[in-house]
């Protein structure tokens, strides 16, 4: 009788445990009846929130879904634009489960089934908005606007899977590698096209200045020339003046200087030898007892 009474308990207690279940924080939960899910009265899912529970032990399973905020965050995509060109195109979707039976029945509660599915709404999204775009328009300025498109269109059709696409962002949008290569080759000869252009054009006003500055020199050496030429002459007919009006006060002074410094510079080394006539005129001077006034 008392092992009876103790496996009694045991029985109880494991029942009673069983009824019993937790719904952590960040968390909610569903509860199955012979494969269909709990619904109350007006035929609505019931939700069970974070807390303690209770279910029919044995007959009731529970399955508990993350209600937190998810990231998408998965590989770079290949998108046509308008004009026919491939882009890589990064992105990432924020999302949360918005109805947890829908939510169920289309995913099983896996997470990366319903990503799965979820990628591909977003991706025929994103397919559409671009293919509606050229490169151009999608890098400058309508980013924004494509993304909201986007977000839209995913929103609209993700609510079949019980998701509520919270937010969808492009992060990097990139061209193929054999794309890049050949756009950047371009770019690098447009450069170098643009570089000659420049150091010719440069070149050019090079030679117009250096010209400019030759003319300009040329003249200036040609006036100073020509005023040297008239301030040398000027003063050639100053000294003449001079020597002139010397010579007219006394030239028998003057023509007596005049052989001073003959002497002078004639016999200035030792080693000069002149040879002249003794009555030629050279030498009136020396002859010459004295200088007349």
């Amino acid at each position: 009788m008392k092992n009876f009474t103790i496996a009694l308990i045991v029985v109880i207690a494991f029942i009673f445990l069983s009824a019993l279940f937790v719904v952590p924080e960040g968390q909610r939960a569903i509860v199955i009846q012979f494969g269909k899910i709990q619904r109350d009265a007006q035929q609505n899912v019931v939700v069970y929130e974070p807390g303690l529970h209770f279910k029919l032990p044995m007959i009731e399973t529970v399955r508990k879904l993350d209600a937190r905020v998810q990231t998408l965050d998965d590989a770079q995509d290949r998108f046509v634009t308008a004009e026919k060109k491939d882009l890589l195109v990064d992105s990432y979707v924020k999302w949360r489960i918005s109805d947890f039976g829908a939510y169920f029945l289309a995913t099983g509660g896996n997470t990366a089934q319903a990503e799965v599915l979820l990628k591909q709404y977003i991706n025929n999204g994103l397919r559409t908005e671009f293919g509606a775009r050229t490169i151009p328009e999608i890098v400058s300025g309508e980013r924004t606007q494509l993304m909201q498109s986007a977000l839209q269109q995913a929103g609209e059709a993700s609510k079949e899977l019980g998701i509520a696409v919270v937010d969808v962002r492009v992060k990097q949008i990139n061209l193929p590698q054999e794309v890049s290569s050949s756009i950047f080759a371009r770019m690098e000869a447009e450069r170098h096209a643009v570089a000659r252009e420049h150091r010719s054009k440069g070149m050019e006003e090079a030679e117009i200045i250096r010209a400019d500055v030759d003319a300009r020199v040329t003249v200036m050496l040609a006036d100073a020339e020509r005023n040297s030429r008239t301030v040398r002459g000027d003063g050639d007919a100053i000294a003449a003046n001079v020597y002139a009006d010397a010579y007219n006060k006394n030239a028998e002074f003057f023509s007596f200087i005049r052989s001073m410094e003959a002497y002078r510079k004639s016999f200035n080394s030792k080693d000069d030898v002149l040879v002249v006539q003794p009555d030629n005129d050279f030498f009136k001077y020396m002859k010459s007892d004295k200088v007349q006034n």
